[in-house]
C-alpha cells in the first residue's frame, strides 16, 4: 500500500524564504563590517556619529566589505 503524495512546487514560499535569507545575510555582513570598522577605525565612526554625516561611514563600510571580498576571492 504505497501512497504517493504529489507535492506542488512551492512558488511564493520558496522565493520568500530565499529573500529572507538574502536579507539576513546582507544584514549580517553589514553588522559585521560595522563592528570591524568600529574596532579598526573608531575615529571615522565617532566623527560620523558626531556630525550626522554618514557618507564617510558608508564609504569605510563599503571599502571594508570590498577588501574582505577580494581576500576571499584570492583564497578561492
Amino acid at each position: 500500500m504505497d501512497i504517493k503524495i504529489q507535492r506542488k512546487p512551492s512558488g511564493l514560499g520558496g522565493r520568500l524564504f530565499s529573500l529572507v535569507g538574502i536579507i539576513g545575510l546582507m544584514a549580517t555582513i553589514i553588522a559585521g563590517a560595522t563592528v570591524w570598522l568600529l574596532l579598526t577605525d573608531p575615529v571615522t565612526v565617532a566623527e560620523s556619529m558626531d556630525s550626522g554625516e554618514v557618507t564617510p561611514l558608508v564609504q569605510s563600510l563599503a571599502g571594508s566589505i570590498y577588501d574582505a571580498l577580494i581576500r576571499l576571492m584570492r583564497m578561492l
